[in-house]
């Protein structure tokens, strides 16, 4: 379908999202000027499924998520806020009749598997309900979700068969067989796994998908380093460093694998992770710092081995986010809100192969 003709099938309101983003405002990710389809961005976090599929064109008409601080960086670089509990039915009865695409990070939580099959009834007090609710009731072509890789063996794999069940069965849509797509193999310098699970509604009659194979770029600690010298905040101080070392040492005595890490400047990092030790294992050698006096409260003094713990800009780079991307938040609540984010490039590569089925693109 061709620009100029979704242009005619945009309600009064959606064409406005167009319209209202004016030259005056400057946001770093405006809506695409002539939209090829739409979705709606469901657990929406700071925008990483939205910046991936306004990429090929797509228009967003209606964003949920609930945490205030995600939602100031949203409206940061889209210009608006997104709606708050999806799990609410006032904000279910907000979202627009029609649109192409469901879009969803959901967090994975515990199934009650009280019924026989295992289907739309037994994900009642989780937040999938509440996708699959949202799909029964709107309809859309296709849907793209997101989740740990641990959801595939999760409960001895009876939650993913419920989740499979409740789309393929109770809803009527066309899911390939989930895959874990890892984001090294697409142009990020970070070992992420998640699952992906796509599904198209059975009257446009697809009934095969092909996931895409892994591009030959390669990105590595070195490509996504802060270009200039980084504030001594960033560098661990003698003492710390000395206890992550004894931790480390008193799990490598028992046989585990525990412990902070230093990634080299050909590597790549570890997935990034919401808490302390996310940072902790991705520890990077820094050795441009020329100022050692400390700005915050530590103990001990600041290292003189370079060791420091990666940017919040840096962490934005390991998930894909380019770097006009507003990061308006205190650092905490940025490494929260990137640990919690998708990868963008793995999340677009695997996009364009919906559009192509759908034969928007």
């Amino acid at each position: 379908m061709i620009a100029s003709q979704l242009e005619l099938n945009l309600t009064i309101d959606e064409k406005k999202i167009v319209k209202n983003i004016k030259k005056d405002i400057k946001i770093p990710f405006p809506p695409p000027k002539y939209p090829k389809f739409k979705f709606i961005d469901l657990f929406a976090g700071i925008g990483g499924f939205r910046i991936a599929l306004q990429n090929l064109g797509g228009l967003c008409i209606f964003s949920s998520e609930w945490d205030e601080k995600a939602q100031q960086t949203y409206q940061a670089n889209f210009g608006e806020i997104p709606f708050g509990d999806i799990t609410k039915k006032e904000i279910k009865q907000l979202i627009p009749s029609q649109f192409d695409i469901l879009s969803a990070g959901f967090p994975c939580q515990a199934f009650s598997i009280a019924g026989k099959r295992g289907g739309f009834e037994d994900t009642r007090g989780t937040l999938f309900f509440d996708v699959a609710e949202i799909i029964k009731n709107h309809q859309p072509k296709a849907f793209f979700l997101e989740n740990v890789k641990g959801l595939l063996n999760h409960d001895k794999g009876r939650t993913l068969n419920t989740i499979l069940n409740t789309l393929r069965f109770d809803l009527n849509y066309f899911v390939p067989e989930p895959k874990i797509i890892n984001a090294k193999d697409f142009g990020v310098a970070q070992n992420r796994e998640r699952i992906f699970i796509i599904g198209f509604h059975k009257s446009l009659n697809i009934n095969s998908f092909e996931y895409p194979k892994p591009i030959q770029k390669k990105v590595f600690i070195k490509d996504i380093i802060e270009e200039k010298e980084v504030s001594v905040k960033y560098y661990l101080s003698t003492q710390y460093l000395d206890t992550l070392r004894k931790h480390k040492q008193r799990h490598e005595n028992k046989g585990n694998g525990f412990g902070y890490e230093i990634i080299s400047n050909d590597g790549i990092a570890n997935a990034l992770l919401v808490g302390g030790m996310g940072r902790e294992r991705n520890l990077i050698y820094d050795n441009r710092l020329t100022n050692f006096t400390p700005i915050t409260k530590i103990k001990g003094e600041v290292n003189r081995e370079g060791i420091r713990r990666m940017t919040p800009r840096e962490w934005a780079r390991l998930q894909g986010f380019p770097d006009k991307f507003i990061i308006p938040v205190a650092d905490a609540s940025a490494y929260k809100q990137f640990g919690n984010s998708v990868a963008i490039p793995a999340i677009e590569i695997v996009a364009k192969k919906i559009l192509e089925r759908l034969e928007i693109i």
